[in-house]
């Protein structure tokens, strides 16, 4: 520094942690030593600290600081909206001029690119997607590579492979570091990493030269209470919940493993009285920012989310974290509950686990990285001169969208691929696909799934379990009892609940029937598959009915056991159930007659499903749409290439010359083109319409 001796900057560093955090605060010796490390010694540092130690506070006092000596604006990679909105908030107390650049504020982008090359702002927050945006990349981050004072990684976990919440855009910031100027420092903090996190990216923090600073505290939370509540049925211990709400202290956070599940619960609370709301990623962006706001200000009682609301939500008072299924990491979980009782004496923190959560992992695990012949397909079809959107290259190759997209990024951040105006091209470099690599991943996401479930059987303590997962440094083996668990204690929550209760929660979530939106438009590029079909679809089926997803609260259980079970006659009561959900159809014409779609692998419990339908409610039975003999199984997650897998799939069936109405069932949809390129079928053949019905959804 050339303004400040290192005392006056301890000064002035105490000063402006007092702006921030109030008249009392106080530095803490290793906030003053990344301040230092990055302010005078112009360093890299890894900060790990749990929730609520003031890590925020290292880089908006470190960007006023350099701010002042004449040094460039802070840029802070953050990973949610959330966050950001907070950081803002926090940043301006201290008097930070602090602007953020995020899929939510589109419109404000140009004006706050200008104040940058304007040098009028301290700090710009920026979401890791923007990194590899073109305009972003080529136009205003070499400005500010060059140039920064600081560069923050928030939430550094996502940088590792390791990290519970791995993201591929977060790989770019390894790039965006070995660009930086010559001696601009750089912060990556985060409050969960184990010692292969910490070490991998403390690693790529050092990429360009220099070591790292890694100042690493304890995890232990005084405040935090943890119990584990064993009710083995779904039903039961949504009741239970619904029955506790009320008597958990202020308010808090109540996670689900799936936005389906979330949405159940939260609409089941609301109907007993409950003042809450669901929060997912499918959320409106505006609409969860009024939710934050509620839960801030006490206005509901607990928001019920996916992990789409965890990372830097800061609520000091938060009363109680409540997970309905467990997550599939140790780490993932303490960072979650680490949200709560960050300024209260105590906080309330309940996992009641499922049955259904291994199925849940395993859905989330198959949609990982996949394998190498898909990959190359990916490079393959990529052209070095034309860009191609994502949308262009989906139906040429067999991946999903989300998958893609994935693929995409890695290959971007390997070379092999470059995102540019217009979409993606390919640069032709060489890329190894790293098998050996994505097999240890999978062996350490076993490993952890391993570890919830065992967390969830120890009669030790708790807190020292999630602390020694987490590689915590200042656990002592055999002294680090907490002291306030359901184990340490003998103090365990009553499991009992009230039979009404069950009773009246069971015939909420179990009241059958979801509605099935049609498909309404062809996949692009199927031409290219050889498909004749493009635009709106005019000959597909009309709205349908689904008796339940395999993830509901309360029809989910007995639908996975019938889907994973062996082949039968469909079983009275889920026939009972089917007849309500046709009986509560508002449909525009009754159907006259009833065809089932030949399944797979549950051949016998479709067709006994339409011949009962056909029976109770006197419609002509049209017997089994038959796929045509030696007709290759559709596996393609991708649409165009399940379209083109399914088309002229069956055998067109003979249908009377009056058939009016066709009720279509199926046992289970996902997609939903299965069910409408069937539709095409019925309709092809003489069926006025078609009314597809399936047994489940998959979401």
């Amino acid at each position: 520094m050339t303004t400040a001796t290192t005392p006056a900057l301890r000064d002035e560093a105490e000063r402006l942690l007092r702006e921030l955090a109030g008249p009392e605060a106080q530095l803490r010796d290793d906030q003053w030593t990344a301040i230092e490390a990055l302010v005078v010694g112009r360093r890299r540092a890894l900060v790990v600290q749990r929730t609520g130690w003031g890590k925020s506070a290292v880089y908006f006092i470190a960007a006023k600081l350099l701010r002042a000596d004449g040094h460039g604006p802070t840029v802070i990679v953050s990973p949610l909206l959330a966050l950001m909105r907070n950081q803002v908030a926090s940043a301006e107390r201290a008097g930070v001029r602090a602007a953020t650049i995020n899929s939510g504020n589109v419109t404000e982008w140009d004006e706050i690119h200008a104040r940058v090359a304007a040098q009028e702002l301290d700090v710009l927050l920026v979401s890791p997607e923007r990194l590899n945006n073109p305009d972003f990349r080529d136009q205003v981050l070499p400005s500010l590579a060059a140039d920064a004072g600081l560069v923050v990684v928030d939430e550094a976990h996502c940088v590792s492979d390791w990290g519970h919440d791995f993201r591929p855009d977060y790989r770019r910031i390894r790039t965006l570091i070995g660009e930086l100027g010559q001696g601009i420092p750089v912060l990556a903090t985060t409050a969960t990493a184990n010692d292969r996190v910490v070490t991998d990216v403390s690693t790529q923090l050092g990429v360009g030269g220099g070591e790292t600073l890694v100042l690493r505290g304890g995890l232990e939370r005084e405040s935090l209470h943890l119990s584990v509540v064993q009710i083995p049925e779904a039903t039961a211990r949504a009741a239970w919940l619904a029955q506790k709400l009320d008597s958990l202290p202020g308010s808090g956070i109540i996670y689900a493993l799936t936005v389906s599940a979330a949405r159940d619960l939260a609409s089941l609370l609301t109907e007993q009285g409950h003042t809450v709301a669901a929060y997912t990623g499918q959320t409106d962006a505006g609409e969860r920012e009024g939710l934050e706001q509620d839960l801030l200000d006490n206005r509901v009682k607990a928001l019920v989310a996916t992990s789409a609301l965890g990372m830097g939500f800061d609520k000091p008072d938060l009363g109680f974290v409540v997970h309905l299924g467990a997550p599939s990491s140790p780490i993932s979980y303490y960072q979650q509950v680490g949200r709560a009782g960050r300024s209260t004496d105590r906080a309330e923190v309940i996992l009641l686990p499922g049955s259904e959560d291994r199925q849940i992992w395993s859905y989330f695990a198959s949609v990982a990285f996949p394998r190498e012949h898909m990959v190359r397909r990916v490079i393959e079809v990529l052209d070095p001169d034309r860009p191609q959107s994502t949308q262009a290259l989906e139906p040429l190759v067999e991946l999903g969208r989300t998958r893609l997209e994935m693929v995409l990024k890695v290959l971007d951040v390997d070379g092999a691929v470059r995102r540019v105006r217009g979409g993606w091209v390919g640069t032709g470099q060489p890329w190894t696909y790293d098998a050996e690599r994505y097999e240890r991943l999978e062996r350490a996401r076993e490993s952890e799934q391993q570890a919830m479930l065992d967390y969830q059987r120890i009669t030790t303590c708790r807190m020292a379990f999630l602390r020694e997962q987490l590689d915590d440094p200042g656990l002592v083996a055999g002294a680090s009892d907490c002291g306030r668990c359901d184990n340490c204690t003998g103090e365990h929550y009553d499991t009992a609940v009230d039979a009404d209760a069950v009773a009246q929660t069971r015939s909420r979530l179990e009241r059958p029937g979801i509605d099935l939106a049609p498909r309404k438009q062809w996949p692009s590029g199927l031409r290219k598959l050889g498909v004749a079909l493009s635009g709106k679809i005019t000959d597909g089926p009309e709205p349908g009915r689904v008796l339940g997803r395999l993830s509901d609260l309360g029809w989910g259980q007995r639908l996975r056991t019938l889907m994973d079970g062996p082949d039968g006659p469909a079983p009275e009561n889920v026939l009972q159930a089917c007849i309500a959900v046709l009986a509560s159809w508002d449909w525009t014409q009754r159907p006259t007659a009833v065809m089932a779609v030949e399944s797979t692998t549950h051949p016998l419990l479709a067709a006994s499903l339409a011949e009962r339908l056909a029976q109770i409610g006197r419609l002509e039975h049209l017997g089994v749409l038959r796929q045509r003999p030696g007709h290759p199984p559709v596996s393609a997650a991708n649409s165009a290439y399940r379209v083109a897998g399914l088309a002229d799939a069956w055998e067109t069936p003979q249908l009377p010359g009056s058939t009016g109405p066709v009720l279509l069932v199926d046992t289970l949809t996902d997609t939903g083109w299965t069910l409408t390129m069937a539709a095409r079928t019925l309709r092809a053949a003489g069926a006025t319409s078609v009314l597809p019905f399936a047994l489940a959804a998959v979401k």
